[in-house]
């Protein structure tokens, strides 16, 4: 992964450097599952090929690892999306509280000036 996937959020204040490394270590991780799985795919298509029992008998574990692989890249995806959610409405919440302030301190220019 770059480093300047997410460079547009941070640099607009949006995400902090923890969750920028957390997503970043989301993303490998996702990664590394995908490649896992383009080798087991890989290997199922082989061995099916061959139609050799032994190697037709091994799929079936390797599929149940293929999905096992899908179920961990889901989860990981679902705490992306979670994180991400909490992420942006703590900066949402900063942002509106910066703006209340604002507009508290502007009312009161209003009533003096009035």
């Amino acid at each position: 992964m770059e480093g300047d996937t997410f460079s547009g959020f941070v640099n607009g204040g949006q995400l902090d450097n923890k969750v920028l490394q957390t997503f970043q270590k989301s993303f490998v991780q996702v990664q590394d599952i995908l490649d896992q799985n383009r080798l087991l795919i890989n290997e199922i298509n082989q061995n099916h090929e061959s139609r050799i029992p032994d190697k037709l008998s091994r799929n079936v574990g390797l599929i149940k690892e293929l999905n096992n692989n899908i179920r961990r890249v889901v989860d990981l995806y679902a705490d992306l999306s979670q994180s991400f959610t909490k992420s942006m409405e703590a900066s949402s919440e900063g942002d509106s509280i910066g703006a209340v302030r604002a507009d508290s301190k502007a009312s009161h220019k209003r009533n003096r000036a009035s």
